[in-house]
């Protein structure tokens, strides 16, 4: 999935926008926490650098595979951020009610709630899930959040401390790689 909010939805970040893969899973609140430094850096770059959303459910979680599939449709409608936001900011209510969980947050954000319902129950957007773990594996996520920009895997699962100062020397110097050429 890709949405660089807050460009408006529609507009395509620029083709030379550095891009930034989050690899994140909906129920981990290691990725709540890090949900400041993805805030910080949107508000920093904006449509200079290209925040990928890249789903890692994890085993554990009961309900993370159905909450990536959740945020696809989120995505399909143009608000795969906010959504994310709005999931990540109470893991522990999808912890406790699940796919009803994941519809209803939908409706609060004003999204086809319906459409949610059937594409959980239908599995629409399995196969981008599927294909975003097995990519994560290959290159050896094994936990979220991971981010990757310019070839380089940051794990923030140990801990957060200090990634986002690198992510923004790196998007910093990718920038200025640009303006150079």
């Amino acid at each position: 999935m890709s949405d660089s909010s807050p460009v408006p939805a529609g507009t395509p970040a620029p083709a030379s926008a550095p891009v930034l893969e989050v690899w994140c899973e909906l129920q981990c609140p290691d990725c709540r926490s890090a949900l400041d430094d993805v805030r910080a850096l949107r508000a920093r770059y904006g449509d200079r650098l290209e925040l990928r959303l890249r789903h890692f459910p994890l085993e554990r979680h009961k309900h993370a595979f159905a909450a990536a599939q959740a945020a696809e449709e989120a995505a399909e409608q143009g608000q795969a951020w906010p959504y994310v936001e709005a999931v990540l900011g109470r893991v522990e209510e999808l912890d406790r009610r699940g796919e009803p969980f994941l519809v209803e947050v939908a409706g609060e954000l004003g999204l086809d709630a319906e459409e949610f319902d059937t594409a959980l129950i239908d599995g629409r957007h399995i196969l981008i899930v599927d294909a975003d773990q097995a990519e994560g594996k290959a290159i050896g996520v094994t936990g979220t959040p991971t981010y990757v920009i310019a070839g380089e895997r940051l794990d923030g699962g140990k801990s957060q401390e200090g990634l986002r100062e690198r992510i923004e020397e790196i998007v910093d110097r990718l920038l200025a790689g640009q303006t150079e050429a």
